[in-house]
């Protein structure tokens, strides 16, 4: 006989940037700032991101794109690969996420792509540690999550295999 089973997620949601506890809102003025250097003349949808490592040090990345589309990166993986590759042995304690469009105002939080939450979800795996999500737009409410598994309830991991 099947059966449904119930997954609940949980974020906490601040109605602006000012809201933020002042380590979480440098860090999300970082991303946004970083939005500005991306490069997406195809999309015009700028995302920046700010990774806050164990060790106090904070990567930034943004989204790269490419006429071959899939060639491009997102501003998230661009960040956390850095991170990984200079500061290997270092956990990621947060990760700020934002983006802002020529098109038009972005007024609710961006996430991550599904790439993407699933390349977060490997390094809180690798360092058995959450990894917290902050998420906003270019104005409007700001999210936060204690982990990615609220971004990614089933991942897929070495477990799997």
């Amino acid at each position: 006989m099947p059966r449904q089973i119930k997954i609940n997620t949980e974020f906490t949601v601040y109605d602006s940037l000012e809201e933020l506890k002042e380590q979480d809102k440098e860090l999300l003025l970082l991303a946004k700032k970083t939005s500005e250097n991306a490069y997406a003349p195809y999309s015009n949808f700028f995302v920046g991101a700010a990774v806050l490592l164990e060790n106090g040090i904070i990567v930034t990345g943004n989204n790269q794109e490419n006429a071959a589309y899939p060639s491009g990166l997102c501003a998230e993986r661009v960040a956390v690969f850095h991170a990984s590759s200079q500061y290997p042995g270092v956990k990621i304690k947060t990760i700020a996420v934002t983006a802002k469009s020529s098109k038009q105002i972005i007024r609710t939080p961006v996430p991550p792509c599904g790439g993407c939450r699933q390349s977060l979800s490997e390094y809180e795996v690798k360092f058995k540690s959450p990894v917290r999500v902050i998420l906003s737009g270019q104005e409007g409410p700001v999210y936060i999550s204690d982990s990615i598994s609220n971004l990614l309830p089933l991942s897929f991991t070495a477990e799997s295999l």
